[in-house]
Order: C-alpha cells, then sequence, then structure tokens
C-alpha cells in the first residue's frame, strides 16, 4: 500500500536522477520543496524551463550560451590565437575566474572512455581540428592565425585518454600543443580546483 502521495513519489524519483543526489537526499528537497511558499517553487520551474528553451551551444566554441556566438567567440579582446579545450561547460568558468586566460575556448562536452562507451564522434573533436587545421576548414576561426592549442582536460585516466587522441591530429606546422601543468591533482575535476591552483596550471603548461 502506498503511503506517499503519487505526485511526492514521482518528484523524489526525478530529483535522484541529479548528479550527487541521493534518495535521501532527494526526499529532503522534495518536502522542503513542499514546506515552501508556492512561487518559490514555481520559479524554480520556470527556471528548470527557461533554460531547457533558451540555452544553446555556441557554433564556434560549442560552449553553453543564450547568443550565438556567445558572448567570449564574439569578444574582440579575446586572444583567437589560443584556444583552450576543455571538457565540460563548468571548465569555462572555472579557467574564467582565475583571469589567467585571455584566449578562447573548445568545449569537447565530455571525455573519451572506452569503458562508458563514449567514442571520438560523441564529443566535438573534428570541429576541434576544423578550427585548426588548414585543410579541414575553419569555424570562427582563421586556422592558420592560430598559434596555441591548450588540451585543459581532467587529470585522470580518461583526460590523458582524451589528450593522447586528440594531440596527433593537431598536424599544422609550428602550432604548439601543450596541457595545463601538473599542479592539479590527479583523478580530480577542474570545475573543483581553486582558482590559485588553476592559474599556475595554466602558465606552467607544458607542450606535447
Amino acid at each position: 500500500m502506498q503511503t506517499t502521495a503519487a505526485p511526492v513519489t514521482a518528484l523524489i524519483e526525478e530529483l535522484a536522477k541529479l548528479p550527487g543526489i541521493g534518495p535521501k537526499t532527494a526526499q529532503r528537497l522534495t518536502f522542503f520543496l513542499l514546506r515552501s511558499p508556492a512561487d518559490q517553487a514555481r520559479r524554480l520551474a520556470e527556471a528548470i524551463v527557461r533554460v531547457k528553451e533558451s540555452i544553446i551551444q555556441c557554433s564556434i566554441c560549442f560552449n553553453i550560451t543564450e547568443t550565438d556566438p556567445c558572448p567570449t567567440c564574439a569578444n574582440p579582446e579575446r586572444d583567437r590565437g589560443v584556444i583552450c579545450v576543455v571538457e565540460e561547460p563548468l571548465d569555462v568558468l572555472a579557467l574564467e575566474k582565475t583571469g589567467a586566460f585571455k584566449g578562447v575556448y573548445h568545449v569537447l562536452h565530455g571525455a573519451l572512455s572506452p569503458v562508458e562507451g563514449i567514442g571520438p564522434r560523441d564529443l566535438r573533436i573534428d570541429e576541434l581540428v576544423a578550427r585548426v587545421n588548414p585543410a579541414s576548414g575553419s569555424n570562427g576561426n582563421h586556422p592558420e592565425a592560430v598559434r596555441e592549442v591548450i588540451l585543459a582536460t581532467n587529470p585522470n585516466y580518461e583526460g590523458d585518454y582524451t589528450v593522447a587522441y586528440i594531440a596527433p591530429l593537431l598536424t599544422r606546422s609550428g602550432l604548439k600543443v601543450t596541457r595545463l601543468a601538473r599542479g592539479l591533482p590527479i583523478g580530480g575535476d577542474l570545475e573543483y580546483a581553486d582558482e590559485g591552483t588553476l592559474g599556475r596550471a595554466l602558465e606552467g603548461r607544458r607542450e606535447i
């Protein structure tokens, strides 16, 4: 016999599907929302719908944005000669907080993982190659103007595997391909690193 109202159970089940949210946390969040004023719950629901309806991917760097191109790609003061390749949009936010990077980004939307069945076609790798190698054409960048590509994947197995796959594809003569310095903890994620550590990792990047 079900003792919890069906809408409550449904909300708990949906919240529990979110990353980092277990069943107990999902229950606490659900009952917090039940105790909250109706307009607060409505604002949350509207914000979720608005994100899904208005957020797109930039056609140049594939970061999430409301406008295409995104503000970073459209900013004439950014150095388009340096492209920083990251796994997720959250990594862009982390790097921007450092204030140390003045170039542009390329978001892969994941990392290669044979165990999870994530291959090159699942990521924005072809688009990166097209931005960098003249023979592949360009997408918002003049490939010959790109001086450096920073492969800023996470310092874990998947990040290393992704770097090992991408680096040989960036073949243009004179192009420098670098990776963040290992000031970052092995197995960590960029989004959780503090700004000082990320800044030092950018400054101490090494050529691959």
